[in-house]
């Protein structure tokens, strides 16, 4: 069983999640953080230099990467202003699937 562990670090403005995962897993994720340096909200890929699109709100950042996640099979983790993780959703091969298998 592998295990994730995750840590948010700044870096110019920006609140990044890394995760700490053995190479032999690595998930596919879009991340949803806002962007004190310009306002707004970004897209972003973990350990990229640069969002992947930036949106003046966060319904719209939302709408376009879920629209992402479905059609790429990627974990969509949206975060607060505060850096927080807020209602992850998998759209692909879910790593940690729920327990209550009757839902």
């Amino acid at each position: 069983m592998q295990r994730l562990k995750c840590s948010v670090a700044e870096s110019e403005g920006h609140r990044d999640v890394f995760h700490n995962l053995t190479p032999t897993f690595m998930r596919k994720e879009i991340h949803i953080v806002s962007n004190p340096n310009r306002g707004g909200w970004d897209a972003k890929r973990p350990n990229a230099d640069r969002a992947s699109k930036h949106f003046d709100t966060k319904k719209e950042a939302m709408e376009w990467s879920r629209d992402l996640a479905k059609r790429e099979g990627l974990e969509l983790i949206p975060h607060g202003t505060d850096g927080k993780i807020h209602n992850p959703n998998s759209y692909g091969n879910d790593p940690c699937p729920p327990k209550d298998t009757r839902h």
